[in-house]
């Protein structure tokens, strides 16, 4: 019997996946206790033949523990979780779900800036506690929005931002021309997009490669009355000096969906700065994001049973040995 286990707290929760995954005929495990180091997961290891993992690691030494393990995928998007290299040094492929919860990241990205230019949070926390404050607040049409990392995600906030009447411009290192052309964005360096952006919206993988990405510097090219915007990893951005810069008046204000630590500290100075919403990384989730990425995880477990080779691969040479 093959045996389907997910780190995912999301995997088979919404819309039509959970009896696709019936059907099947599979077993399967959710090992997401957020209260263990793995999910639960090590309890499962030896018999596991498809892991989909959701934000808990998966390593070297998962792969040592699981003999039978057949493939890893990552129910999302961002694989930085997953050591690829021991994956494949292993011969096991490793899938992600490009682009399926792309327009849900987009639109929380809409929706937070909305609550910014508006005072939504500061608003509901005025007449909650019986208060009256009516703050003015601006207006997104007409600012400039910076994207970091026009991929997937940033293209459809690219294109959602232009018809809110927002100017955009992107910064990204292997930049699409064709669609930067056609949708009239400017392409900047970061430097540059910092400087010229009244919000800036991340939007790049997490890793050691784009680690403290916004730090001090950054964060000190920023016009004062910007927001920032992280919808993508949490060590993408120095906390220690968005907090500074957030308490000092830098900048004007922060979203936070990503943290390097989930759940994270709440003792962080950046918990107690002014003008930050904080949302607990539910960026791609929606009913409807949850359902396609899930969709795509069993259809590449379906291939790989069949002796196929997912197109959604990472890994392919894995299937030329």
């Amino acid at each position: 019997m093959t045996l389907v286990a997910t780190t995912s707290p999301g995997f088979a929760r919404h819309g039509s996946v959970p009896g696709r995954l019936e059907r099947t005929g599979w077993d399967f495990v959710r090992c997401a206790d957020s209260a263990l180091s793995d999910g639960g997961l090590g309890n499962y290891l030896a018999e596991v033949d498809y892991l989909v993992a959701g934000l808990f690691p998966v390593t070297g030494e998962t792969l040592t523990a699981a003999p039978r393990l057949k493939g890893v995928l990552k129910h999302g998007v961002g694989v930085d979780s997953i050591d690829i290299s021991a994956c494949t040094a292993a011969g096991i492929p490793v899938m992600n779900t490009p682009g399926a919860n792309a327009n849900a990241v987009a639109e929380l990205a809409v929706g937070m800036m909305l609550s910014f230019a508006r005072n939504i949070a500061t608003g509901h926390a005025s007449v909650t506690s019986g208060g009256w404050n009516r703050a003015a607040g601006t207006e997104i049409a007409g600012k400039t929005l910076g994207i970091v990392g026009l991929g997937a995600i940033g293209k459809l906030l690219a294109v959602k931002a232009q018809a809110l009447g927002m100017e955009v411009v992107a910064s990204d290192l292997y930049p699409d021309h064709a669609f930067m052309a056609e949708n009239g964005i400017a392409l900047e360096d970061l430097g540059s997009l910092l400087g010229r952006a009244d919000f800036v919206s991340l939007h790049v993988f997490g890793g050691k490669d784009n680690a403290a990405l916004i730090g001090k510097p950054q964060l000190e090219r920023m016009k004062p009355g910007a927001c920032l915007l992280n919808l993508a990893r949490g060590e993408v951005v120095d906390t220690d000096a968005l907090a500074e810069a957030l308490n000092d008046g830098r900048i004007a204000g922060a979203a936070i969906d990503a943290y390097v630590s989930e759940p994270p500290d709440t003792s962080h100075p950046i918990f107690s700065a002014p003008r930050v919403t904080f949302t607990p990384h539910t960026g791609a989730d929606t009913i409807e994001s949850i359902e396609r990425v899930g969709l795509m995880n069993i259809e590449d477990i379906e291939t790989l049973i069949a002796g196929g080779r997912p197109v959604r691969c990472l890994n392919p040479e894995v299937f030329d040995r």
